[in-house]
């Protein structure tokens, strides 16, 4: 029996060698370290004590991290359901309605990709002011009730950061649609309008069979952004008022930095990886059945 053309396979591994070698050592070696340091109380200093699955028992009983993980999952609908569905509405507009300068508006609506967490958390956190633009626009029309301090205020703080991440992630969501949308046949649109489609029913018979992969990308690009989110959460309101913006990525900071608690701070860590991966391993096998 003849062997396959090309290489021997194990060539083929020996090519493979190098990414996997840096693979193995910028993430599984320190996810693995991770879970070991997550069966210990240790304050980052002194010899830390096996605790065994004492840290992840703590992830379940205690109310604070519950809440974080109820905070993150709030998040994704901010930073993922809304901006899907905001981009969809925006790309179908605009792919349908052949606007002029649509290059020059992929590249600003992009934008605050480009533009450093830190930078835009800043430039909210002055829009949410009390004496911030928000709230005099709020005055000027009338509306001096509605304002108030929005980071400041348990209600509507957690909330508040979500509207920013909603801002961000919008304009990825948008550009990978119009990405998808660009390679839709004109032929299909034509033959949904001979049926007598509108478009309402274009969209759904045409548009959005067409980019269910970009929208599987798109929920798992944002949805990861959500459930990892720190620099946002650090710069905007530091998990506060009280606990109300906390979230498993700055429990992690918090308890590792601040509170010396390594071993915590390293099972939260493990718990959201997790986390990301069930919740990213779904929307993909989702998408793939809905594909075929």
């Amino acid at each position: 029996m003849s062997s396959p053309p090309g290489e021997p396979r194990k060539i083929g591994y020996l090519y493979l060698l190098p990414a996997l070698v840096v693979y193995g050592l910028f993430l599984l070696y320190p996810l693995g370290r991770a879970v070991h340091l997550s069966l210990f109380e240790w304050d980052g200093i002194s010899l830390g004590r096996f605790v065994g699955l004492s840290n992840y028992a703590d992830v379940v009983a205690d109310a604070g991290l519950r809440a974080a993980f109820g905070h993150a999952l709030v998040l994704i609908v901010f930073y993922s359901v809304l901006p899907v569905l905001i981009g969809l509405a925006i790309a179908s507009v605009l792919q349908r309605a052949r606007v002029r300068g649509l290059g020059f508006f992929r590249t600003v609506v992009f934008l605050p990709q480009v533009v450093a967490m830190v930078v835009v958390a800043v430039a909210w956190r002055h829009i949410y002011a009390p004496d911030g633009p928000l709230n005099d626009v709020l005055r000027a029309v009338g509306l001096d009730g509605v304002a108030r301090g929005w980071l400041g205020d348990y209600t509507f703080a957690l909330p508040a950061v979500g509207v920013i991440g909603t801002w961000f992630e919008t304009g990825l969501v948008t550009v990978l649609l119009l990405a998808g949308m660009a390679r839709i046949p004109r032929e299909r649109y034509e033959a949904a309008r001979l049926d007598g489609a509108g478009p309402v029913a274009e969209f759904f018979a045409v548009v959005l069979p067409a980019v269910r992969g970009e929208i599987a990308v798109a929920v798992t690009l944002t949805v990861i952004a959500a459930l990892r989110t720190f620099d946002l959460v650090y710069v905007t309101t530091s998990g506060g008022p009280g606990n109300s913006t906390s979230v498993p990525s700055y429990e992690v900071y918090h308890r590792a930095f601040e509170l010396g608690q390594v071993g915590s701070a390293a099972a939260i860590g493990v718990c959201l990886t997790v986390l990301i991966f069930v919740i990213t391993l779904g929307v993909n096998r989702i998408a793939d059945r809905r594909t075929a």
